[in-house]
Formats: structure tokens, sequence, C-alpha cells
């Protein structure tokens, strides 16, 4: 599967493109440009989207079908990266009762008596269906990580100021994420985690059209252009959660998203390429099943 370079329609440009993160150690964020190299025709990016949506949707039927498997994608990004409408251009026209969308906000007072993992837990995709987290369980080492304060809201034994969070906790919630997707992966659940990769001043550019267009205002949080002054301290929290938690089994993606065609185009090819990998199977009919068929297209065939 194309999980180091991605291929197709658009190899010219991409062919030695590295995305995936599998190895923990090592990591450096800057390593991953937030544009591609070469400009890449819209129509054609468009195109790409258009076919491997197409393969999706007959891959996910036959997923489905195979009732034995589960395929997470998890959306990760700074605000206004384009994670809401990725999802639905990679995804548009997949049989909504095979894929289950959660959109992950601050924890409720029911979720923040359980521990962090919980909600993220019953949010799982069933077998046979595509779950995609917009945010996800990464936000416990993401902006809990740049706001440490949000810890005490949990409750958590022997915490009760920012000055008990030893970088000990980090490493502690690290674990508990790697354990947890080990065991999704052990159970039949693949995953495919996804940061939406884009520069600070592409992120500027968005929000000021968000304030200028008045068809956009809506979308303008003031929060969001405070949450923008922690720029640097969520780059290295990002960078050392990646770190820490790729996998063979649950890899990173890191995908250039400054053109948010081009990283559109990226997620739908590689979320292709690996239902192309899974290559699901439509379950052969059980013993008898045959012969009850004949019988129920000839009583059919006779009314």
């Amino acid at each position: 599967m194309g999980c180091t370079y991605l291929g197709g329609n658009m190899e010219k440009a991409l062919y030695h493109h590295h995305f995936c993160v599998t190895k923990q150690g090592g990591f450096r964020l800057k390593d991953h440009p937030t544009d591609m190299p070469l400009e890449l025709d819209k129509k054609e990016l468009k195109e790409a989207i258009a076919k491997d949506n197409e393969r999706i949707v007959k891959l996910q039927e036959r997923l489905y079908a195979e009732g034995t498997r589960s395929l997470l994608l998890i959306f990760q990004a700074m605000d206004a990266a384009g994670k809401d409408s990725c999802i639905r251009h990679v995804l548009s026209g997949v049989d909504p009762t095979g894929t289950q969308v959660w959109s992950f906000k601050a924890p409720s007072l029911e979720e923040r008596a359980h521990d962090f993992l919980w909600r993220h837990a019953r949010s799982l995709p069933e077998r046979g269906r595509i779950g995609i987290h917009n945010r996800s369980h990464y936000e416990e080492v993401l902006v809990v990580k740049v706001h440490p304060e949000f810890v005490l809201a949990q409750d958590l034994p022997g915490i009760t100021a920012v000055e008990h969070i030893t970088p000990q906790f980090w490493h502690l919630r690290y674990a508990a994420i790697r354990n947890f997707e080990a065991h999704l992966a052990n159970q039949g659940t693949v995953i495919m985690k996804f940061l939406l990769h884009m520069a600070k001043d592409v992120q500027k550019g968005r929000f000021l059209e968000r304030i200028e267009d008045p068809e956009k205002n809506w979308k303008f949080s003031m929060n969001d252009v405070n949450e923008r002054g922690y720029w640097d301290r969520y780059m290295q929290a990002y960078e050392e959660a990646i770190d820490a938690t790729a996998a063979p089994h649950a890899p990173w993606y890191v995908v250039p998203s400054d053109e948010q065609w081009e990283g559109r185009a990226i997620v739908a090819r590689l979320v292709r390429e690996k239902l192309e990998e899974l290559d699901p199977r439509i379950p052969r009919p059980a013993m008898g099943k045959e012969d009850e068929l004949k019988e129920a297209l000839r009583i059919l065939k006779m009314e």
C-alpha cells in the first residue's frame, strides 16, 4: 500500500513525497512541508478525488458486507485547516449506514467523570463500518497539553494544581493511547490518523476571509484567534504526540494542506489505497443458501 508515496494520476508531483509516519522517535514536524513542491491543477485534483471517491464507495460496500473489520479515520488539525470539508469531499456518496461520523468538542460533565478515552471508545465504528473522528482522543495530548489547567477539571487523583502535572503524566497518556490503538488493531479496527498540516500565514488568510465574507462569518470564532497565539506550543505538542504514538498498525499521515484541494486529493488517495489493501470480500452464501435462492427465483418467476 502507498504508505510512504502517493501514486496514481498525480504521481509526477507526488510520487516522491513522504506522508506516512510509522516509527516512534526522531519525528520532526519541520521535515514535512505544508504545501506540495509543484502546483497541481485544480481540475485534475477534483477529477482524482471523484475517481477515488467512486472506488471508496464500492470498497465500503464490500467492507460492510464482509462485516469483520472496521476503518477508523482520525482527523486532527489547527483551526481552519479544512477538516470538515476534507471529510465531506473524500467520503461523499458513501452509504450513511456504513459510516459513523463523530465531531468531538469540549468534554461534557458526564464525559469528564470517566477516563479520557471513554467517550472515544464508545464512539468507535462497528465492524463493517468506516468511522470518522473529527478531532479525537489526541486532543488530550494537544489542546490539554497546551492548556494543562484543563487537566484539573478531570478530578484526577493527586493532581490539584498544574505543578502536579509532570512529564511522566504525559508519558503515561501517550502509553495509554498506544495501548488503546494496539487493542483496536488486534480486534480488527484499521486506523489511519491524518494531520492536515497548514502554515500559520495560511491560517491567518482563512481567518480574514471568514471575517470579511458575510457568508462565512458564522465560521468565525474569537477563540480561534486567541488559540493562534499558542501556535508554537501547538506545533511542539503535535510533534511530540506523533513521535510518541506512530506505529505500523496506527500510522500518522502528515498531509500538506495549504491548498485544500491538494490535501483532499491526498487523503482520498490514501483512504482508497488502504481499502484496496484490505481487499474486503463479500461473503459466499452459507451452505444451503444457494438452494434457497434458486427456489425463491423459481417462485418469483412463476408469479
